[in-house]
């Protein structure tokens, strides 16, 4: 038998700093997921992530367990970290805008540097998705 629990304020173990129920559910992130880019790419934890697809260097694609309410209604950002190089900037962003679906989204792990600039694998990328489940 299923239960549910209706509260209106969520408040900490002391009684103080309460918080509106709706504002945890709304503001609360509704997928993120951390991966090895490198090699063989593998998810390293998630949540609400079913899946990563290796499109081609650089080029990734997250399935999401739970689809989001709609696909132009979201937020999704990410980050690469990588310590062999310096003044460079590393992105995990959005493939473009058409690739945001209510089921997935697809991203570019880039490089920006002085001189040159493009995708590549590296051994971490993250990404947090905001938006309404379905």
């Amino acid at each position: 038998m299923a239960s549910e629990l209706r509260v209106n304020t969520l408040k900490d173990a002391s009684g103080n700093n309460s918080i509106a129920t709706s504002f945890v559910a709304g503001g609360s992130a509704k997928a993120w997921a951390a991966m090895n880019g490198t090699g063989t790419p593998a998810l390293r934890d998630s949540f609400n992530v079913s899946g990563l697809t290796d499109n081609s260097t650089g080029d990734f694609s997250f399935a999401y367990s739970s689809n989001l309410a709609t696909a132009d209604a979201y937020t999704a950002g990410g980050m690469v970290a990588n310590t062999s190089a310096s003044n460079t900037t590393y992105t995990l962003a959005p493939y473009s805008s058409s690739t945001l679906t209510t089921s997935s989204s697809r991203y570019s792990m880039r490089y920006n540097t002085a001189s040159a600039e493009g995708v590549a694998d590296y051994a971490y990328g993250a990404t947090t998705i905001h938006g309404d489940l379905a």
